[in-house]
């Protein structure tokens, strides 16, 4: 297991981290860790993550109910990034949709 100080970190000390559904497949949200955020979320099974706009450490579904269960954590072949596949309870997005990926910009080509 890798430990945080092994991840390559953005200037802020921040990691990006993608989620994605276990049993669907699909990326839910892309959010950042802090080492706080990551030892919390391989501690406790949930996901937690660094919250930009409020400065702090954040629990996924702590206000909303929608907590995110810790499937499996990987790092990119870089280390400057992970990969959190999880259990997603309700909707991953703020605005209530299953994901955060639904504003598309250009779709499938032929």
């Amino acid at each position: 297991m890798l430990s945080f100080s092994e991840l390559k970190h953005l200037d802020n000390g921040l990691v990006p981290v993608i989620t994605q559904a276990h049993d669907t497949k699909a990326v839910l949200m892309q959010a950042y860790m802090n080492e706080e955020a990551y030892d919390k979320t391989l501690e406790t099974g949930l996901m937690h993550y660094y919250s930009r706009s409020r400065d702090c450490l954040w629990l996924k579904g702590e206000t909303s109910g929608h907590y995110q269960h810790l499937v499996s954590l990987y790092a990119d072949c870089d280390r400057d990034c992970l990969l959190a596949v999880v259990r997603q309870e309700g909707a991953a997005c703020h605005t209530g949709a299953y994901s955060c990926f639904f504003e598309p910009i250009r779709e499938e080509m032929s």
